[in-house]
């Protein structure tokens, strides 16, 4: 079986949304025909940890590691953060940000390039041509973000010209929060100058929407390919839990300041006072760390009363929540790149067959899923009577114990037919 080498900052014990393309894919890569190695962070400082996820890693891979150090620890003494709290990304806080934290922004964009597991780079990259050389594989996979790990590969490439697949879950400058870093002109070119070097050097580029692909073909002319995430059907095996005795009306992952939705908490206060049977019945459920303006919003909408928020879940519980809630709120970034943001969710949102209330860009890739498997409702981030109406008609439908219908357009988003796309990939670059 040939062997493909997954580098990855994010492997269990992290947990979130970042570990989960890498660890499917290890999953179900060798029923496509190729055995995964994974190369990771040793003693690396995961926001989030997930015992639940170590049963997905297949039996007898191999896990290569490379010692990491990262700035965090710098970083906490700067910001007065005590040792043991976790850093989290996308500039969230529970309160609002200090002088030391905002001057912390700039020196993370101009002095980490291109992130903060940058002091990474140089060592992994000799640890991996010599380990390589003794035990070769057929192929590489980058993971980014951190996009530390594409330089990895670049490295490696080129020492072993290996063929290298450079995998973007995210976008690098075309990111939500790029234009926040507060760049200085030096900074910023370096970062591009990297992104487009990634581009060009690898054998194949792959992204996750399709308007993302079209962000990159702009900066180079080739062929993206468009991977979607996607979900893993043994995680909805088992028997679909009881459903809630509540109207809830949950969002799985973090609330940043981006994806906070003031018009939708104001339409929801109107509901609970334009109807008092919806106002016994509703809870929000926030799972994840939310940004302080968001508890600020909710509570200022009259809402506290409703709201049920809770740190964080193991992967296996989250999957329980998804299908006992009776609307799954997507509640995406009011940012310029909001029409390719597809928030992993979105996939297991799919699977849990509870309809799905989409607050972003209606001509999105994200509202383009929910339009083509028919799983809920598109509003735009201004549309309030919308909201309401869309709010309302799943709520009446929940008091009538309307049934969930299964759609067979979602097959595709499964994790296993993601592995068999990304095979086939793997297979024209390594016959080539």
């Amino acid at each position: 079986m040939k062997k493909v080498l997954i580098i990855t900052y994010y492997w269990p014990p992290s947990g979130g949304a970042g570990v989960q393309r890498v660890l499917k894919l290890a999953k179900y890569f060798r029923s496509v025909g190729w055995e995964p190695v994974i190369f990771t962070a040793d003693e690396a400082e995961y926001p989030i940890t997930d015992q639940s996820l170590f049963k997905d890693i297949p039996e007898g891979v191999t896990v290569l590691k490379q010692k990491i150090w990262e700035p965090y620890t710098l970083y906490k003494k700067f910001i007065g953060q005590k040792k043991e709290q976790k850093v989290y990304s996308g500039f969230m806080t529970d309160k609002k940000p200090s002088l030391a934290q905002k001057l912390s922004v700039f020196i993370r964009g101009n002095f980490f390039i291109p992130d903060a597991r940058m002091f990474w780079i140089k060592p992994s990259v000799k640890y991996l041509i010599e380990e390589l050389k003794k035990n070769p594989v057929d192929v590489m996979i980058s993971s980014g973000p951190p996009h530390s790990t594409h330089l990895i590969a670049k490295g490696v490439k080129a020492k072993l010209n290996i063929p290298w697949i450079a995998d973007f879950r995210d976008p690098w400058t075309n990111i939500d929060f790029y234009d926040q870093l507060k760049l200085t002109v030096l900074a910023d070119a370096k970062h591009k100058r990297l992104e487009k070097s990634v581009l060009a050097k690898a054998d194949k580029v792959v992204t996750v929407s399709w308007s993302w692909a079209d962000d990159f073909r702009k900066i180079i002319n080739r062929d993206i390919e468009v991977i979607t995430n996607g979900f893993d059907e043994d995680d909805f095996s088992s028997s679909a839990p009881k459903p809630e005795t509540k109207f809830v009306m949950a969002h799985i992952g973090s609330l940043n300041a981006d994806r906070n939705q003031p018009v939708l908490w104001n339409a929801l206060s109107e509901l609970l006072k334009e109807n008092s049977e919806f106002k016994k019945d509703l809870v929000i459920r926030l799972v994840g760390k939310n940004d302080f303006s968001v508890n600020q919003s909710i509570e200022a909408s009259g809402l506290k009363q409703n709201l049920d928020c809770i740190d964080y879940l193991p992967h296996s519980e989250v999957v329980v929540l998804q299908q006992s809630a009776a609307v799954l709120m997507l509640l995406l970034n009011n940012t310029p790149n909001i029409k390719g943001i597809i928030p992993g969710k979105l996939f297991e949102y799919l699977a849990a067959g509870n309809p799905i209330l989409v607050v972003g860009n209606p001509t999105g890739d994200s509202a383009r899923i929910v339009n083509e498997t028919n799983a809920g409702a598109i509003c735009d981030f201004d549309e309030k009577e919308k909201m309401k109406s869309a709010i309302l008609n799943f709520y009446t439908d929940w008091k009538s114990g309307k049934k969930k219908n299964y759609n067979p357009a979602i097959e595709k988003y499964s994790r296993k037919k993601i592995a068999a796309h990304f095979s086939i990939l793997l297979n024209e670059i390594t016959s080539s």
